[in-house]
């Protein structure tokens, strides 16, 4: 029996290596010229208001994770937003609309939001000034780049303009302050018309203009916070006007609702990822017909709505749908890209209960420490499974690829070309002709832009992918080691392995690759 079993595994593990599939491919990176930029702090992430009794489909996702109750003080909250030196924190959510702040000027007393007969089901939510201190010395400490949001419609502005004031008063640093919640358009829950919510964004403009008169830099206006309308959002720039609006804002949740059975199916389909570059080519010519003056962020973006996909948005899959996501914004000059959540719902970063990262934390951490402002065209003769993004290498010279490849049979072996020059990065077919490395490597001088020398030309990969090979695992492997917390609960180092150059460049089946290209010549990203 013992016999069978053995030759049983055997002859199952050596079929499936047999169905296997490998494509060669070449990837064409044009380094010449920068096709779009991206801001510094491109990588964003939100705190929302939702109370713990926030729920979707029977289940509450979301604990104490709300910007009214998140535990500030909880030691691994810091180390995951230190992690990144500078991160943009977005405060706000679908309850921003309801939020009162307390100025002790308020005829009632101050309360955090509870089940009502309000929007989405729940009351009015006040934000005590000493849980503002408290958020704001937080921020402070781990250099957040912080983005507030503020009421939008039939605006009484009172409220807000000494919720401002008293900001200042502290020295608080906002980045931007954002007008309104998804109020765009046929709104989600609440809607106000185009040309209103114009004229109440130039009332928050001259109050901004006001407050922060001495102040160089002011913060951005931010706005609208909704779901991209073509007709709203051309005429809300056309009537606020020139200059007044600079940042236009938009969500998307283009996984459907949480519950869809088919969300993985839609992650990994090709064609549907790709479906969203409509809206964000759309949004980008709006801008330069109406706004040209301004520059769009995605304001909240958590692929499935309704508090996420449980059991998937905070998996390894999900970092295929996020990662590309990143990617494909960056390419329409997004500038900014807001991930909802930090912590909260089924989509956080971090776990609502022990704040240990998920999948998408790594991702987000890789990208920001890998992928520089300017964003470079790839063309790519693979399949569509095989979704390709070059940038600027960031604070270093090169460039560094991301291939993300979502078929779960095919493995992709790559050339990388260069405009610039047209030298294959992996010299496979040099090897072939049975010439010495050194040899071609001076061959190769115009691509890696170095003196032709007995050096030791390498790339950096990082390459992600699922414990055990479950697409589904909680746990991702970087180069193989699980990404977990150290014994002194810090967060994992992200290192590299270094290939030798004339290695072939392959990307497995499910997986995830960073590539960094320390030597290759970019003259768009100097």
């Amino acid at each position: 029996m013992g016999l069978f079993i053995h030759l049983f595994i055997f002859v199952v593990c050596f079929s499936t290596t047999l169905g296997k599939n490998v494509e060669h491919a070449e990837l064409v990176v044009d380094s010449t010229v920068v096709l779009a930029e991206t801001d510094e702090n491109y990588i964003c992430a939100t705190i929302d208001w939702w109370p713990h009794d926030k729920c979707n489909y029977n289940n509450c996702p979301w604990g104490f994770s709300s910007a009214m109750n998140l535990d500030l003080n909880h030691p691994l909250l810091s180390k995951a937003v230190e992690a990144f030196k500078s991160l943009r924190i977005r405060v706000g959510g679908s309850l921003q609309d309801r939020v009162k702040y307390d100025m002790g000027n308020l005829d009632y007393t101050c309360h955090p939001f509870a089940k009502g007969d309000g929007l989405f089901g729940f009351s009015e939510g006040c934000l005590n000034m000493s849980r503002w201190d408290d958020l704001n010395n937080f921020f402070m400490k781990t250099g957040h780049k912080i983005s507030h949001r503020e009421w939008g419609g039939d605006w009484n502005f009172s409220n807000a303009h000494d919720f401002m004031n008293f900001t200042i008063s502290k020295g608080y640093q906002i980045d931007s302050w954002e007008f309104g919640n998804e109020l765009s358009g046929k709104g989600i829950g609440a809607f106000v018309g185009a040309e209103q919510y114009a004229k109440d964004i130039i009332n928050l403009k001259a109050i901004l203009d006001k407050l922060y008169k001495n102040f160089h830099p002011k913060p951005l206006l931010v706005a609208p916070g909704g779901f991209y309308e073509k007709e709203w959002y051309d005429k809300l720039l056309e009537v606020s006007g020139s200059n007044v609006v600079n940042v236009i804002t938009h969500h998307i949740y283009n996984l459907g609702p949480g519950v869809d059975p088919n969300i993985v199916d839609k992650i990994l389909n090709p064609l549907h990822l790709s479906k969203v570059s409509t809206t964000f080519s759309s949004l980008e010519q709006t801008i330069k017909k109406y706004g040209p003056w301004a520059s769009a962020w995605v304001g909240e973006s958590g692929g499935a709505y309704n508090s996420g996909g449980r059991h998937v948005s905070d998996t390894f899959v999900n970092s295929f749908w996020y990662l590309d996501q990143l990617g494909i914004a960056a390419e329409y000059n997004t500038k900014v890209y807001c991930r909802q959540t930090l912590i909260g719902g089924n989509y956080g970063l971090l776990n609502i209960t022990t704040f240990v990262p998920n999948p998408d934390y790594y991702s987000a951490l890789l990208w920001h420490q890998l992928m520089g402002k300017g964003v470079l065209s790839v063309e790519s003769s693979a399949s569509p499974h095989l979704r390709s993004y070059a940038h600027c290498s960031k604070e270093r010279a090169g460039v560094t690829l991301l291939l993300i490849n979502l078929s779960n049979q095919t493995s992709f072996k790559t050339s990388v070309q260069n405009t610039a020059s047209r030298i294959v990065v992996t010299i496979e077919e040099i090897s072939k002709r049975k010439k010495t490395f050194v040899h071609h490597l001076k061959e190769a001088v115009s691509w890696i832009g170095v003196k032709a020398s007995d050096v030791y030309i390498y790339r950096e990969e990082y390459n992600l992918t699922p414990q055990n090979g479950d697409i589904r695992s909680k746990i991702m492997l970087l180069n193989g080691d699980p990404l977990i917390l150290t014994s002194d609960g810090d967060i994992p180092s992200l290192a590299p392995v270094h290939v030798n150059t004339s290695s072939p460049l392959s990307v497995d089946p499910l997986s995830i690759k960073f590539i960094v290209l320390p030597n290759f010549i970019a003259p768009g990203c100097k």
